[in-house]
């Protein structure tokens, strides 16, 4: 790891680099709201690098590419992702700025009683930019994963993402998580629009059909942007719609006993992504999309180790009516076989 600017480090091509801000979280050690809490447990938390972690963790090689403060929060975050099997070398530290921390209540995230407190401005991460990243190395990747959220931290860090989605002979597969986050556009204001911009660049993009630019369903959605080569449209409980070339195919969602509704996205984009890179048909890329997000949904953060692969591989084989009749809850991934059982138990 270096100090505060690029290398040249010419490392060994990847399966994934993901690349984004993470953050420190502390996790309420009871519910309520913030100002009830007494105190916190320490997690760590970013879209890209989870889906980086959840790769790694089914047997991916994968890189995480950000910049962290040279603090002992960016300490924790080197080694809590490194932890995972993650390759960590393309952080850098920045001494001028501070890693990124955040807090959140225990509540779903959709209700209104969710609250959540970033401190996350000036951060060693939105000073991000062309001239402080290693282009050549964040594209050492087979796919280059990046979100949404990484635009939306400052200037540089647009332009950036503008860089890196740019389309040009010899670039690795991009793959972008719209993940609109409003809060994080209210200075700039135009953050739909931004996001749509960086959509048309990458060959595969994520969208949950609710931050879909206030369009109506997934056709629409595609209509709206043609350019990937694959578009997956999130629909939260109903499923999921991927459009690849002429092709639609839709798979519904699994029935979870959800024990907290954080990470499920990230998770979906690391099963489809890892499917991707075995060449599975995008049916199968779909479930286990659908798989390693309720792997998430069924612990209380936002990181849950994902289910063996022959385990994942047989679930997503079922028929069309064992899949319907699914239902995961807590510990399932560890449930081997006995999924499959209760696949086939209406």
């Amino acid at each position: 790891m270096t100090a505060t600017g690029p290398t040249s480090t010419a490392p060994d091509v990847v399966d994934v680099v993901a690349l984004g801000e993470s953050m420190v979280t502390f996790l309420p050690a009871r519910p309520g709201r913030l100002a009830d809490v007494p105190s916190f447990d320490r997690a760590i938390g970013g879209a890209e690098s989870n889906v980086a972690c959840v790769l790694a963790a089914a047997g991916h090689a994968t890189r995480w590419a950000g910049r962290v403060g040279a603090d002992g929060f960016g300490d924790h975050l080197v080694e809590a992702i490194g932890a995972w099997g993650v390759d960590v070398s393309l952080v850098r530290r920045d001494p001028d700025r501070p890693t990124g921390i955040y807090f959140r209540t225990a509540g779903d995230r959709a209700t209104d009683a969710h609250e959540v407190a970033y401190y996350r401005a000036g951060s060693a991460a939105s000073a991000m930019s062309v001239r402080t990243m290693d282009l050549d190395a964040i594209r050492s990747g087979r796919v280059l994963h990046v979100s949404g959220i990484t635009p939306a931290l400052s200037a540089d860090c647009l332009g950036l993402m503008r860089e890196l989605t740019a389309r040009r002979p010899g670039r690795p597969l991009v793959s972008f998580d719209v993940n609109h986050r409003p809060g994080l556009w209210r200075d700039a204001g135009d953050g739909p629009e931004v996001l749509l911009e960086l959509a048309r660049g990458a060959d595969i993009v994520f969208v949950g059909e609710d931050e879909a630019w206030g369009l109506g369903g997934p056709e629409a959605v595609r209509a709206a942007l043609p350019e990937p080569g694959v578009l997956v449209v999130k629909q939260g409980a109903t499923g999921a719609t991927a459009f690849h070339g002429t092709d639609v195919t839709s798979v519904p969602a699994l029935t979870v006993d959800v024990v907290a509704a954080v990470g499920a996205g990230d998770a979906f984009a690391a099963g489809f992504l890892s499917a991707t890179l075995r060449g599975l048909p995008v049916r199968e890329r779909l479930r286990h999309g659908h798989l390693m997000a309720a792997a998430a949904l069924t612990v209380p953060g936002d990181l849950a180790t994902p289910p063996a692969r022959d385990h994942a591989d047989r679930l997503a084989a079922l028929d069309d009516t064992a899949w319907g009749t699914l239902r995961l809850g807590p510990g399932w991934t560890q449930a081997g076989d006995r999924a499959d059982e209760e696949a086939r138990t209406p």
